[in-house]
């Protein structure tokens, strides 16, 4: 499209401006007389600073969106239209806001569900029955700890994959027998020789 000329021209809904159609050779008309054509604006398209002035992206009655052309602010004479693209870009970015707060809120309520779904779960896992409660016969004890203060067994249940940490105490009365077995695996046995009594006479 051809060069902005400096006055523009108000009329209507959109707003005219004045353009300079370049004289073709093969024209009649003397060469420095030049054909004026009126361009009428039909709304602002979008906004660039370049040279830090601002010039607006023009789209122009009657032509494709191929002929927008970006023209100076101070060549324009559409200050409704303008008006309309920066309310236009305004609002845009009020939604825009919005709508991540809003992305914000459901993230923060999905984070708090899956918060309380992990806290319900721990919940049911400390209501569940531990030990002998379960009421699962006891196999074998596969260890043992006093790091709570108390010595605790590690008991293996017939039918469970799930073993569970019972208190020693409790194990003596209700299987004595695994807690028997238990030890019998971890006791070394000393055998007494002939060169021992010799160091016990040697020592006395």
């Amino acid at each position: 499209m051809s060069s902005v000329v400096a006055e523009s021209k108000k009329d209507g809904p959109g707003s005219k401006m004045s353009k300079t159609k370049p004289k073709r050779d093969d024209d009649h008309e003397a060469e420095d007389d030049e054909e004026e054509e009126e361009f009428v604006v039909e709304k602002v398209v979008d906004l660039r600073i370049k040279g830090g002035k601002r010039e607006y992206l023009l789209k122009w009655k009657g032509y494709p969106d191929s002929e927008n052309t970006w023209e100076p602010l101070e060549n324009l004479d559409c200050p409704e239209l303008i008006q309309v693209y920066e309310d236009r870009v305004k609002k845009e970015k009020e939604e825009k806001k919005k709508r991540k707060a809003k992305d914000t809120t459901d993230d923060e309520g999905s984070i708090a569900s899956t918060s309380s779904k992990k806290k319900k779960v721990v919940e049911e896992e400390d209501n569940k029955p531990r030990g002998f409660d379960r009421g699962l016969q006891p196999e074998r004890i596969i260890g043992a700890t006093d790091s709570s203060g108390e010595l605790m067994f590690l008991m293996k249940w017939k039918d469970s994959d799930e073993a569970d940490l019972v208190p020693a105490r409790q194990a003596n009365i209700r299987c004595p027998q695994i807690v028997i077995a238990f030890y019998e695996e971890r006791l070394t046995w000393h055998t007494h020789t002939d060169d021992d009594d010799k160091d016990d006479k040697a020592d006395k």
